[in-house]
């Protein structure tokens, strides 16, 4: 009891010291802002340059009624300023921070970056900025009813059940450490070998569908639309086919799929952000605890089917 009892105070202690930098204050933000504010980190950090607009009444929940064109993380921060009043809040309404010329100086303080509703591009570059600064990184989204999680946490270490120890009478806890692979890093991320079954478990329709997504986008420099499925769903095909996804499985997401993708992907679904947010603010907790294993690292959540499955993209661990 007494080894347990210092394990929680650690980690109690580690959150409250943390300071977390959060980039884009939309729907997946403001559920995992709520969660971690609640558990008491040290200092949150808001960035975000754009107004607050009727869309985000929806899912924002920091938003009051009257906000409507002010920007969005000074309407928000008195609400969550008022969740813990402990945490010291910054509401910063320009990205001029995340520059290249300054993201080095930005992330100087920070612990944790953890970047939502973000395009593969700007994803890319501040993954590479936090691991040039040794920070842990995060970043979440969703596209109408499917979400995504990613997290790139460098060399983490954390600590796990003793499985020996069963039966030995107090229970035991011994210190883990996993690689992880950059968010480029892990785009190249074989399937090969994976049996039908694990493979099927494994979701590569919605998987693939996402990154053929930031694919598109990337290229065209702009958000996908109605008119992207034909080229989306190209694009994910191609992918599955140079990762050597298992094709028993028929892993080539569906043209109806992948039309409401595109038709649905600007839009904000209040329980896909909650599920996305708040898996992300509690994996983010986990992170930060370094008690229990954080994911392995690529979740994706489908609401077609109600699930989720977590691909471990790249994934090296060792002890």
């Amino acid at each position: 009891m007494a080894e347990s009892k210092m394990n929680v105070d650690v980690e109690k202690v580690q959150v409250s010291i943390t300071e977390v930098l959060v980039v884009r204050l939309k729907g997946v933000a403001t559920e995992a802002i709520k969660n971690i504010v609640l558990a008491g980190i040290g200092k949150l950090i808001v960035v975000d340059d754009q107004p607050v607009d009727e869309t985000d009444l929806g899912c924002g929940f920091f938003f009051p009624e009257g906000s409507i064109g002010q920007p969005r993380v000074e309407a928000a921060k008195p609400q969550i300023q008022s969740l813990n009043p402990l945490v010291n809040v910054v509401a910063v309404s320009d990205f001029g921070c995340l520059s290249d010329g300054q993201i080095d100086a930005t992330l100087e303080g920070v612990d944790l970056v953890c970047v939502t509703d973000c395009q593969k591009d700007e994803m890319l570059r501040l993954n590479e900025a936090s691991r040039r600064s040794k920070k842990l990184f995060y970043a979440g989204g969703s596209y109408g009813i499917i979400g995504f999680v990613f997290a790139d946490l460098l060399v983490h270490e954390y600590l796990a059940q003793d499985r020996n120890a069963a039966g030995s009478g107090a229970p035991k806890t011994t210190k883990q450490s996993v690689t992880y692979p950059s968010l480029r890093e892990s785009f190249s991320h074989s399937w090969k070998g994976l049996a039908k079954r694990q493979t099927k478990e494994l979701n590569p329709s919605a998987v693939f569908s996402v990154l053929a997504l930031w694919e598109w986008e990337s290229q065209h420099q702009t958000y996908v639309g109605p008119d992207s499925g034909v080229e989306v769903r190209q694009i994910a095909a191609e992918m599955i086919k140079s990762a050597g996804v298992n094709t028993q499985v028929d892993p080539i997401p569906s043209v109806a799929a992948i039309d409401s993708l595109c038709t649905t992907a600007k839009h904000e679904f209040s329980p896909i952000c909650a599920i996305i947010g708040g898996f992300l603010g509690q994996d983010i907790l986990k992170a930060l605890g370094a008690k229990e294993p954080p994911i392995s690292n690529f979740l994706v959540f489908d609401g077609s089917t109600g699930a989720a499955s977590v691909v471990p993209m790249k994934m090296n661990a060792g002890s």
